[in-house]
């Protein structure tokens, strides 16, 4: 099964007031983490706010860009680029937080795994005490629907419609911690220490 993943990277981080993306957590940056543990998929950024910030991180892992020119209306939108740009022959994507970094491969794979193995699957998650993560993996079959959303009309949506084909893994802390603002950081950076240092 071939996959990609999609990491929307637009977001201008304002209640950070830093570019996230940017912020070192043990010895790398969010990006690098982040497309590390997607290296052995095609991985599409999606670029807005300040897209030469980051653009040269993306490359240097040989990863893909595409710029988003609507990231201003939010992240479906971005969503929407990252698919634009997808190989027809791909089967299926993750969708990847820009603040979503501390998951491992072993995950990814076991998150592939479930849609392999599960015709009927079209959407899986990770989930941890109860709380739903991220990264998301959607099907194929999903992509249009997502690239016809409306105007007042957002992922959650297609997710919604979708719960009876929705499957979930255990996943650990990292893929439900946020990275919204530097109180966020501080905290990120401690936890990391205790379960990664």
């Amino acid at each position: 099964m071939r996959l990609a993943a999609v990491v929307l990277a637009a977001g201008r981080s304002s209640r950070m007031g830093a570019n996230k993306l940017l912020l070192k957590v043990g010895d790398r940056r969010v990006i690098e983490h982040i497309l590390f543990s997607l290296k052995p998929f095609e991985t599409i950024v999606v670029l807005g706010h300040r897209p030469d910030d980051v653009k040269g991180f993306v490359e240097a892992f040989g990863a893909k860009t595409v710029y988003n020119p609507d990231y201003d209306e939010g992240m479906t939108t971005s969503f929407r680029a990252g698919l634009r740009t997808m190989d027809p022959d791909v089967e299926a994507v993750f969708m990847v937080l820009s603040d979503t970094f501390g998951f491992s491969h072993r995950l990814l794979e076991e998150m592939k795994g479930v849609l392999m193995n599960d015709p009927e699957a079209l959407i899986v998650s990770p989930v941890h005490e109860g709380r739903r993560g991220h990264p998301v993996l959607f099907r194929k079959s999903l992509f249009d629907e997502f690239l016809e959303l409306g105007e007042e009309e957002t992922m959650r949506d297609v997710v919604n419609r979708h719960e009876t084909e929705h499957r979930y893994v255990e996943g650990d802390v990292w893929t439900v911690t946020d990275l919204d603002t530097p109180e966020d950081y501080e905290r990120v950076k401690r936890l990391w220490e205790e379960t990664r240092g």
